[in-house]
């Protein structure tokens, strides 16, 4: 199976830039990306064809089938019950983490229109959590007049001790972060 682009990058140019930027005497130190989840959020309105329909385009956009997700338990004021859909995930690692990566910084991320960057805040263990508020950005998915817009929260899972490592690794991954002046 041939390598992915990303992951030839990250072994090449990250890596070693890593290593000159903040002095790993070991290369199994260096911080690296363990897992991307993606998941969406299905709200109390939902109808069958609704849920499969994102379901679907998750699918697509992740090339991997995604988990649906269901309440623990009944929340009136929410108009849940326990066993209802809430949302799906997907959990994605090695080739198939890189692909989206790069699918997303190369293609979805450049046309959000206006787009300035994202926030540089992390979690404060090098994990960084960004919101898509509408999944038509990618192109798999098609847009219709008809079809609901679905937001998503996409988890970047680093090996980093701290935000600053982490940062510095997604930064020189690719994820374009917004200017401290802007």
């Amino acid at each position: 199976m041939k390598e992915s682009v990303l992951k030839k990058y990250y072994s090449e140019v990250v890596a070693p830039e890593l290593v000159k930027a903040h002095g790993y005497g070991n290369r199994h130190l260096v911080p690296y990306l363990e897992k991307v989840v993606v998941n969406a959020a299905i709200s109390s309105d939902w109808d069958k064809n609704f849920i499969a329909d994102v379901e679907r385009d998750i699918g697509a956009i992740c090339c991997q089938k995604p988990v649906i997700v269901k309440t623990k338990k009944s929340i009136s004021n929410f108009k849940l019950r326990k066993g209802m859909p809430n949302g799906v995930k997907v959990t994605l690692r090695r080739r198939a983490m890189y692909d989206f990566f790069y699918k997303l910084v190369s293609i979805a991320l450049p046309a959000v229109r206006d787009f300035r960057g994202v926030s540089g805040k992390l979690d404060g263990r090098g994990n960084y959590t960004l919101g898509i508020v509408d999944h038509t950005i990618f192109p798999e998915v098609t847009v219709d007049k008809e079809r609901r817009v679905v937001g998503m929260d996409v988890t970047f899972v680093t090996s980093a001790a701290t935000d600053h490592e982490g940062r510095d690794l997604l930064r020189l991954l690719g994820i374009p972060f917004r200017k401290k002046n802007a």
